[in-house]
């Protein structure tokens, strides 16, 4: 399975460097010198990172195969990509990649179905779970121990406990 690490956006100078907006929480693995990334769409990739430095919003890469400001200008709006299998494992039994809790089926506490874990959102103030139920609205229920009881990744199951008013906004 393809995850994407990064959105390319606007050329930076004019030696084909280009800032990054980043969606992974290890850039320094993932932008590493001499790591290759596939690309969607996959005709613009795979693209070798020379060298990458953060910036405010992101970071600011040189690829191997961006030579000059047009080469750059031609890979704005790429998704860069990992497969998931070469993640490593995690080593606490209570931390998730978002790709493992995505599709997973939401229960209550009391075992009535809610809806599917429809996305995973990194705020500011903590990770919220993204809930689609089967009417079609969306929940978003803050990812902690006591709403979120359970995670059973192998089983396909999440069990929250949301306080009383919480599905109602």
């Amino acid at each position: 399975m393809d995850l994407v690490v990064g959105r390319i956006g606007r050329p930076h100078g004019v030696r084909g460097a280009v800032t990054v907006e980043l969606r992974t929480d290890d850039p320094g693995a993932r932008f590493a010198p001499g790591s290759v990334l596939r690309t969607e769409p996959a005709e613009r990739g795979p693209l070798t990172v020379r060298d990458a430095r953060p910036r405010l919003a992101g970071l600011v890469v040189e690829f191997e195969e961006a030579q000059g400001r047009e080469a750059a200008l031609g890979l704005r709006d790429t998704l860069l990509l990992v497969d998931s299998e070469t993640l490593p494992a995690l080593d606490d039994p209570d931390e998730f990649y978002d790709h493992e809790l995505v599709g997973l089926t939401v229960l209550l506490a009391g075992g009535e179905p809610l809806g599917a874990v429809d996305d995973v959102v990194h705020g500011p103030g903590g990770d919220l779970l993204v809930v689609r139920a089967g009417d079609g609205r969306e929940h978003l229920v803050p990812f902690i121990r006591a709403m979120v009881p359970t995670v059973d990744v192998a089983g396909g199951r999440v069990v929250v406990d949301p306080p009383e008013g919480l599905l109602d906004l």
